[in-house]
């Protein structure tokens, strides 16, 4: 896997923090970069957990499918897409609770609900055998990055991009998808 398909699968899986980080900012009465900073790294570092863990559990039956993974890929990125499309088109339903709250309990349940997918991506890189440390950690800092930039502007412009941001994510992990299964049949 090159660095530009790891880049649009991170933005794709940063897309669900981008959009609750947008909800927190929106819910601000006043964004600090040092809140920005601590959504941004609750996100972050969960969503480089996550396929670290799908990873290690991946590996340990990569060799019993191995014919299949291929597929495997195109179906968890395809569902994974799928639901994010989805999410963007229901009614902003995370930007109705508490938002200002940086509390740790609160944020340990937003990060966890925003990087489940990526745990099914950790999965997925086993089969392929990507070099997992490089691409967690790339997977996190733009994680990092965009989580902050969407407390920011959801601060400044509100819940405007939160629902395009899902659909774009969606959209590219289930291209990625495709792509991987084309390139293993041999069409692309």
């Amino acid at each position: 896997m090159g660095i530009i398909e790891l880049f649009l699968i991170a933005v794709g899986l940063s897309m669900d923090a981008f959009a609750v980080s947008v909800c927190k900012g929106l819910a601000m009465k006043k964004c600090t970069w040092t809140k920005a900073g601590i959504v941004g790294l609750y996100f972050g570092i969960f969503q480089a957990g996550m396929p670290l863990l799908g990873y290690a559990l991946g590996v340990q039956f990569s060799h019993v499918i191995t014919s299949i993974d291929h597929w495997i890929a195109f179906v968890l990125l395809g569902i994974i897409g799928l639901n994010m499309i989805k999410e963007s088109r229901e009614d902003g339903e995370e930007c109705g609770m508490e938002e200002d709250s940086l509390k740790v309990k609160e944020m340990l349940v937003l990060a966890v609900a925003t990087s489940i997918d990526a745990l099914a991506v950790g999965i997925t890189f086993a089969f392929l055998q990507v070099d997992i440390i490089p691409a967690v950690a790339f997977i996190g800092v733009t994680t990092f990055l965009l989580s902050v930039g969407g407390v920011k502007i959801g601060n400044v412009f509100g819940a405007k991009y939160k629902s395009k941001a899902e659909l774009a994510g969606g959209l590219i992990l289930i291209l990625m998808g495709i792509k991987i299964l084309l390139e293993h049949l041999g069409i692309f």
